[in-house]
């Protein structure tokens, strides 16, 4: 008795949310569209699983006839979603975009003497159907537009190409506390560097920072690409910078050991080559110009190849986009590549800008 009155209230449920469906759905349907089915398929590939105002920009830029009768009907459907239905056009998703082949039109082209010849011309029917998302949690952009499942190239590569850049041990109770150090300890010396280097470009130069935790002693290593512009004219910058992290953590029975080490080939890091484009990007140069004079320097550097990936309102456009540039071989499924990876934020006067890269550095 009790597994029927759970599937009769499961039946109940279905069908409240296909009624809900409908409520928020709009179908428009195209017919005997003079055009050959795999053309409009080839366009409608690109829309489906998109939001209403991204259509409409992917339309008005793709360069296919197709485009215009497709563009008429999404538009056609949003207009009557707002107005009969009182939807909002913000929230409309394209979940469903297909085309079926209709019949062949015959025709008899018409010339002098006889020599008229027949000319055959496909037809086809599109489909299509836009939902409101707004009134529910799992949206149709979840699942139609996801992101994947993607993981961190330095993480996926641990005890194999790639090492951890803390070392120490703590108790499950502290060791939230010795992380949050760890960034504090971290911060500190990029914000000093911000300060007293003198660079145009406002390149810091930091490539990683290493700590080493022991009972009364604190190892930090610095690797930079530059550390000529840090302790250059004033020898005891490094004395300086251990006393800022020493007041800022206030350190009493630990000895702290700040040292630098230089990079052979400072453009060959991602972290470096990442400020570089920050750089160019805050002086309004071109996103195409930063990411490819960054890839000359990388070239440089004997690197096997590099993917740059910048997403926001690049060069101040009002709607954000993703743009990328690949050079070379970058295997990120390959455990045994060793890759070097980082994201990078810069604010402009447009906004946040994120910035990623790849750099595959060597094969073991």
């Amino acid at each position: 008795m009790t597994n029927m009155v759970r599937n009769k209230n499961k039946d109940l449920e279905i069908r409240k949310r296909e009624k809900e469906d409908i409520k928020t759905e709009v179908f428009a349907l195209s017919q005997s569209i003079s055009m050959s089915a795999h053309k409009a398929r080839r366009v409608l590939d690109q829309i489906r699983g998109r939001s209403y105002q991204e259509t409409l920009m992917i339309l008005e830029l793709m360069p296919y006839r197709a485009c215009y009768p497709i563009f008429k009907l999404i538009y056609s459907a949003a207009a009557n979603a707002k107005h009969n239905m009182g939807l909002n056009e913000e929230y409309l998703v394209i979940i469903k975009a297909t085309v079926n082949e209709d019949t062949t039109v015959k025709k008899l082209k018409p010339r002098a003497r006889g020599r008229s010849y027949p000319i055959k011309r496909p037809t086809c029917h599109i489909t299509i159907v836009l939902k409101d998302i707004s009134l529910y949690e799992e949206s149709v952009v979840e699942n139609s537009i996801s992101m994947g499942q993607k993981i961190n190239p330095l993480g996926f590569r641990l005890a194999t190409t790639q090492g951890h850049h803390s070392l120490w041990f703590a108790q499950p109770k502290n060791y939230s506390k010795g992380l949050q150090e760890d960034q504090k300890i971290r911060e500190c010396i990029k914000n000093y560097v911000q300060k007293n280097m003198r660079i145009s470009s406002g390149v810091e130069g930091i490539a990683r920072i290493e700590i080493q935790k022991r009972i009364d002693l604190i190892q930090i290593i610095i690797h930079m690409g530059f550390p000529k512009l840090l302790v250059e004219g004033k020898p005891r910058r490094i004395e300086e910078l251990q006393m800022n992290v020493q007041k800022e953590l206030n350190y009493v029975n630990r000895k702290l050991n700040i040292t630098i080490t230089r990079i052979t080939k400072p453009y060959g890091h991602p972290n470096i080559l990442a400020e570089f484009i920050a750089g160019q990007l805050r002086n309004r140069v071109s996103f195409r110009k930063a990411i490819k004079k960054a890839i000359e320097l990388t070239e440089q550097a004997d690197t096997k190849g590099i993917q740059v990936q910048i997403a926001g309102r690049i060069d101040g456009k009002e709607i954000a986009r993703v743009e990328w540039i690949r050079e070379g071989r970058v295997p990120l499924q390959t455990i045994r590549a060793k890759i070097d990876y980082c994201s990078y934020r810069v604010r402009t006067i447009y906004g946040v800008l994120g910035i990623k890269i790849w750099i595959f550095v060597d094969e073991e």
